[in-house]
């Protein structure tokens, strides 16, 4: 498995927002969710309209950790749900497959809509781990509160956290660019 990136680049984050309308709502609300909320993308595929609908919070137990999370529906995500999900039944999936009845995408499908995306605009080094990546690399940038984002994350402590989103790659990049004897 390939070690992927946030997304540093504002602009680079809207160009994904219009490439993926291209192929659909379900694909932007996928990325959209993914980066406003920090969720995990394993999490975010088994979300269910139930899980939204009149809701302010999405509340799950996590896959990969079996704990309970609450996550903030900001407004406008909350605005991008509702018009995605209208007359839908509270038990689909958000995230649904063309195959079968009732069954999400899977996580390679989120990966390939993602991919295909990202090399349109230029991107490399994403996959779906982008998304909470790109989280926290913007919650920390514009809070600069590690703990809050190590919570979020559930990370053990703030230098897993400060790497996993790439803040510790930033620093040393940093140095060696300004550093010459």
């Amino acid at each position: 498995m390939k070690f992927v990136q946030p997304i540093r680049d504002k602009h680079k984050i809207e160009e994904m927002k219009n490439e993926l309308l291209k192929s659909g709502y379900k694909n932007y609300l996928l990325f959209v969710a993914g980066i406003n909320t920090g969720l995990r993308i394993s999490d975010l595929l088994r979300l269910r309209v139930y899980h939204i609908r009149d809701r302010n919070h999405i509340i799950i137990i996590e896959k990969k950790t079996g704990k309970e999370k609450r996550f903030l529906i900001n407004s406008q995500l909350r605005k991008d749900f509702e018009k995605y999900i209208g007359n839908m039944s509270d038990d689909t999936y958000l995230f649904k497959s063309r195959k079968g009845k009732n069954n999400p995408i899977s996580r390679i499908q989120a990966y390939r809509i993602l991919n295909n995306a990202a090399s349109i605009i230029g991107l490399s080094e994403i996959g779906t781990h982008t998304l909470r990546k790109t989280f926290g690399y913007w919650h920390y940038q514009i809070y600069k509160d590690i703990a809050i984002l190590q919570d979020i994350f559930n990370h053990s402590s703030p230098s897993i956290t400060l790497r996993y989103i790439g803040i510790t790659q930033d620093l040393k990049d940093k140095t060696i660019e300004d550093f010459y004897l």
